[in-house]
């Protein structure tokens, strides 16, 4: 091992009640030749006091919100870590997210044994409570691509990721998530691997959507929708074959509506 062989990227708004927790889990990982950077996005509450205190992580304070969609800051904040990153294996990982123990170690070693591998998921932990909302909040997934998991259970290499940065239209497509558009720009390249072992506990954060129905079936559609037009940019821009299904003429229609 050498030294930062691994870069862990935090994003963070607002997250205080579960941020100390999600920076230990990383600190306590035995996995030595590590770094952690976490990009916090101008949080109003008390995260920054918190993320001060520890001094083995890389923190940056954002000054002002640069979009009003919260998928694309999270991009921008990403990108701005990974500019300030080392690792040749790069794991995301949400403010109100943590890693199991030895998570990191076990990924290491999946990398090392498949020398192609390029990007990896492993499956979330959650308590009963939260699997229900989980599986409404990531009910947009498609069959057209594999099943993949919110972007805590995402790491990918370093060159991967540069490639990925080519197509990731970071001004574009407001209520997409990275995690969505790692899983297409992976679908596409067909190079993914499902780890199916639970390494990231996934909290559920209940203040952070909308409670009114309506407005999230609406945002549901919405997101579908840019889905696949994103998907639509990739297989054009990578000269792929994918070719649309009554699922996208379905969200189109809906969409002409709403």
């Amino acid at each position: 091992m050498r030294k930062n062989d691994i870069s862990i990227l935090i994003t963070n708004f607002n997250k205080s009640y579960f941020l100390k927790k999600t920076i230990n889990s990383c600190l306590k990982q035995n996995f030595k030749s590590k770094e952690i950077l976490v990009f916090d996005d101008c949080s109003t509450d008390n995260s920054i006091e918190i993320l001060e205190k520890f001094k083995k992580i890389k923190l940056i304070k954002n000054k002002s919100k640069k979009y009003k969609s919260s998928p694309l800051n999270q991009i921008y904040g990403i990108i701005e870590l990974f500019k300030k990153s080392k690792g040749k294996i790069i794991f995301l990982l949400d403010g109100d997210d943590q890693f199991k123990k030895n998570k990191i170690q076990i990924i290491f070693n999946e990398f090392r044994k498949k020398k192609r591998l390029n990007f990896l998921q492993d499956k979330p932990y959650l308590s009963e409570k939260k699997k229900y909302m989980l599986l409404k909040k990531r009910s947009h997934l498609f069959s057209i691509w594999p099943r993949f998991y919110p972007t805590s259970c995402m790491v990918l290499k370093r060159s991967f990721f540069e490639k990925f940065l080519k197509y990731i239209e970071k001004n574009k497509f407001p209520n997409l998530e990275i995690d969505a558009r790692l899983a297409m720009y992976s679908y596409l390249k067909k190079d993914f691997f499902l780890l199916k072992k639970s390494l990231t506990t996934y909290n559920y954060d209940e203040y952070g959507i909308t409670s009114n129905y309506k407005k999230y079936t609406i945002n549901w559609w919405k997101k579908r929708n840019e889905a696949f037009d994103y998907l639509k940019m990739l297989n054009k821009k990578m000269n792929k074959d994918y070719k649309t299904g009554p699922d996208f003429y379905l969200t189109k229609f809906i969409n002409f509506f709403i």
